[in-house]
Formats: C-alpha cells, sequence, structure tokens
C-alpha cells in the first residue's frame, strides 16, 4: 500500500532563497506547457515535452529533469480535470465552473508543490539531510526533521517521487512509501461503527467518541469566520485561507486519534471493523438551512477512509456494509419502525421492547449486518 511521509525542512536563508526560486521557475515553466497544450490540445507527455522541452530548459533555467517532472505536472493536472468533469464534481455542462474550467488552461500557484525523483533528490538518512536540485546549482546538506518511527519507514520503504512543498513559510518535504501489507486475518468477531455528527464514532461494544468538542470548536471557527468577512480586506482574506486550513488539520487529527483507537482494540481482540456505507448521503438528505453547514463540515468520509487503511495497515478485515434502516432496526426482534427511534438519543422496539443508546444499537446493527457479509465475501467460488 501507498504511504505518505511528510518531513520538515530546516533550510539556512540562503537556503530556503534557493527553493523559493526553483518552486517559482518550476510553476511558472509549468504554467507555460499547460497554456501551449491547451492551445495545441496536447494532452499526452511524449507530445507535449517535444513541444516545450526546449523553451523550458532555455527560458525558465530548469535542468533536463526538472524540465520533465513539470511537464509530467501538466498532464497530471489536466487528466485529474478530465475525471472530474466526468464525475460531475464541477456540475452541469452549462455551470459557471464547468464552463471556466474548459475554456482556460490550467494555471500554477507560484508556491505549488513540485515533484522531484532521484535523479535530483537524494537522502542521506544517517545525517538526517537530502540534496536537491535547484535553480542555484545543487543545493547539499539541507537538513531536516522527522520523528524515529517515520525515519524508519523511509529508510524501509521510500519509493517513487518526493514533493517539495512550502506551507506558512515553513518548507516540508512529502515522500511516498510503498509499503508491503499483511494478510488479513479470519476475524473472531466484529466492531460495529455507527458514524454521525453529534457522536463522531460509536462502536457495537458501547464505546463512544463524541463531537461535542470538535462542534464547538467548528461554531467558534465560524464566528471568527464571519467576523473576518465582515472587514472584506484583503488581509482578512489571507486570514480566513488560514483558519479554514487550521480547522481542516484539527478535524483531520481528531479523525486520526478515533479511527487509531478503533483499529487498535480490533488488532487485540482479533475482530474485524464494519462501517455503514454512506456515499451520496449529501444528496440524499434534504435539510433545514442552519443544518447545511453542520452537514458539509462533517468529515465522515474521512474518517472512513482513516480506518480502511489503518485497517488494511494492521492486517484488520474492514467491510462496508448498507447503511439502511440501521438505526431504526431491533437487533433482537428484527421489527423495522421509525417509531422505535423516538428521538437521536434514545431507541426502544415497539415490538419487543428492547431499548438503549441509539447509536449503539446502530452499530450492533453494523456488526450483525458485517457477519453476515462476510460469510459471503469469504464463501469458495462455485465450481463450475
Amino acid at each position: 500500500m501507498k504511504l505518505v511521509v511528510q518531513v520538515k525542512l530546516l533550510p539556512t536563508p540562503g537556503q530556503a532563497s534557493a527553493l523559493e526560486a526553483t518552486l517559482r521557475a518550476c510553476n511558472r515553466a509549468a504554467t507555460h506547457a499547460s497554456a501551449v497544450a491547451f492551445a495545441q490540445g496536447l494532452k499526452d507527455r511524449n507530445g507535449l515535452q517535444k513541444e516545450v522541452y526546449a523553451d523550458l530548459k532555455a527560458a525558465f533555467g530548469l535542468s533536463a529533469q526538472p524540465v520533465v517532472r513539470a511537464v509530467k505536472k501538466v498532464v497530471d493536472a489536466y487528466a485529474a480535470l478530465k475525471a472530474s468533469l466526468r464525475a460531475g464534481n464541477l456540475g452541469p455542462s452549462t455551470s459557471k465552473r464547468y464552463r471556466k474550467a474548459v475554456s482556460t488552461p490550467i494555471a500554477f500557484r507560484p508556491e505549488a508543490a513540485q515533484p522531484f525523483d532521484d535523479r535530483c533528490l537524494s537522502w542521506q538518512y544517517d545525517a538526517r539531510t537530502v540534496s536537491i536540485w535547484t535553480v542555484d546549482g545543487r543545493m547539499r546538506g539541507i537538513r531536516f526533521a522527522c520523528s524515529p518511527d517515520q525515519l524508519k519507514t523511509l529508510v524501509q520503504y521510500r519509493k517513487g517521487e518526493s514533493d517539495l512543498v512550502q506551507r506558512g513559510g515553513k518548507w516540508f518535504l512529502i515522500a511516498t512509501c510503498d509499503i508491503p501489507e499483511p494478510d488479513v486475518y479470519e476475524p473472531v468477531g466484529w466492531i460495529g461503527v455507527d458514524r454521525g455528527i453529534v457522536n463522531l464514532a460509536t462502536t457495537s461494544d458501547g464505546t463512544n467518541h463524541q463531537g461535542r468538542r470538535l462542534g464547538r470548536y467548528r461554531r467558534w471557527q465560524a464566528r471568527k469566520r464571519a467576523e473576518l468577512q465582515a472587514r472584506q480586506t484583503r488581509s482578512a482574506t489571507r486570514r480566513l485561507a488560514r483558519r479554514a486550513q487550521k480547522e481542516r488539520r484539527h478535524a483531520t487529527q481528531v479523525n486520526h486519534r478515533i479511527s487509531k483507537e478503533i483499529v487498535s482494540v480490533a488488532q487485540r481482540t482479533g475482530r474485524g471493523i464494519a462501517v455503514e456505507q454512506l456515499d451520496g448521503i449529501r444528496e440524499r438528505v434534504r435539510l433545514r438551512r442552519d443544518q447545511r453547514g453542520t452537514l458539509s463540515s462533517w468529515p465522515f468520509h474521512q474518517l472512513g477512509q482513516h480506518l480502511a487503511y489503518k485497517a488494511r495497515r494492521a492486517g484488520v478485515p474492514f467491510l462496508e456494509v448498507d447503511a439502511a434502516f440501521t438505526s431504526q432496526r431491533c437487533p433482537r426482534c428484527g421489527h423495522t419502525e421509525r417509531a422505535n427511534r423516538s428521538d437521536r438519543d434514545h431507541f426502544r422496539c415497539r415490538r419487543c421492547g428492547l431499548a438503549g443508546p441509539a447509536d449503539v444499537v446502530a452499530g450492533v446493527n453494523v456488526r450483525d449486518r458485517a457477519r453476515s457479509a462476510w460469510v459471503l465475501v469469504t464463501a469458495p467460488a462455485p465450481s463450475p
């Protein structure tokens, strides 16, 4: 499986200046190549490289391999745009976003990330330094900082490109590591996970990861954003972007913590993890206006992704099951009725009288569906 490791670079002022000049030159070159690709309809790598190779080397001061990486970045950007248009992420073909995307060439920000391969970037793990190509020549001895676990992963599994990133005046290298996946064991049981807004994750064991603190944090950030938006200045716009990044990082850290705890419990007890399949929930649900922001900022998809990749890395079985009526079905008698869940927090079966926390009951239903689904997944193929 692919895993990325982010390390922080600690360049001197002179090294930082060379890195910034390199990043800007590469992105100017990529923007130029993108304009040529758009004007001439060149979307394949070989054709575009033949067209712009000499110009990028002469006009932007790039050597051979950074030119190749810049061209590859342009081709990948157009491929991603094509996939996004096909998936409908920019709306129908008559929408303003769609027309703007197809009518103008892709432009790259001056500080956009730039990929480097092993020909123009080398790692010295013992000294914790890197050597990287810049427009001012090869820059050696740039120190980096990371945790011991990250360093061990880099030494054993780093493979392919690494991206140079500037964020908030700081420099990072994001390296791709190809980690072997362990064999998935046969589970002795399942942990059903019900994802929600008030309770971010509730397991069938009764463990509840509340979203109350994250909700308060989001509401506080929303008030601050409203104050900044009312000013309508360029400084306020920059601060809004920084606040959005900070809020996103905070929610990501919460999801990492929750998913790590659930996967560790499953691995320790020899069980698998089952979650509801919530694809398309934003399109299916109609909400009041005051609830739309809460649903849009609900990080349920990211939590599912974290659970999936952490389970794969640990060899824990992972399943997505049908989410229909998991919060209304009685796990004991099977009676399904909306009245079984009279409010958000409580469940009481109208037929057999089973009662309990609604989210725990939903987690139990997810667990039971995973048991049935795993039998079908692992069943031997019928003989012809």
